[in-house]
């Protein structure tokens, strides 16, 4: 077994004199890439022109899944020549608040090998990281998928 480790730095500047008032704005940063500006949900006070964790969870659901489906396709002789995802979470509040579901929706454009995008997506939601590591359900719809020839 191989061990990975990850280190992010979230930093935060300003004044928590009041809970109505304080900024919810921070970067999250790490390994000297851009840094991504954060902030909370807009329905806890934060700011709707940033990324919230909430959406960055689903985001990184919806990355691992593509990563290991191109890794398979590439593997398999699949030429994939566009991919997108409209992921959508699902979060209740029920005093902290927890997710009960992400649901990805990935379409793709393929050359060849339509028939085994199933099997593709089927695996690579078994193999990805971050889906085995939580505790609800992570479901894949496959949208419209679409031949180049």
């Amino acid at each position: 077994m191989r061990e990975h480790g990850y280190e992010v730095e979230v930093g935060w500047t300003g004044a928590t004199t009041s809970y109505r008032e304080y900024t919810r704005a921070h970067e999250v940063t790490a390994g000297g890439k851009t840094p991504i500006p954060g902030s909370a949900d807009p329905a806890f006070r934060g700011d709707r022109d940033r990324y919230n964790p909430e959406e960055l969870l689903v985001a990184s659901l919806s990355q691992c899944h593509m990563l290991w489906f191109l890794h398979l396709a590439a593997n398999a002789g699949i030429v994939v020549t566009s991919y997108r995802d409209r992921a959508v979470g699902t979060m209740v509040e029920d005093g902290g608040g927890r997710f009960t579901g992400v649901t990805l929706r990935p379409e793709v454009t393929v050359h060849s090998g339509r028939e085994k995008l199933t099997e593709l997506h089927d695996r690579a939601h078994h193999l990805c990281f971050i889906a085995n590591s939580v505790n609800f359900p992570v479901t894949i719809e496959p949208g419209t998928v679409q031949s180049v020839d």
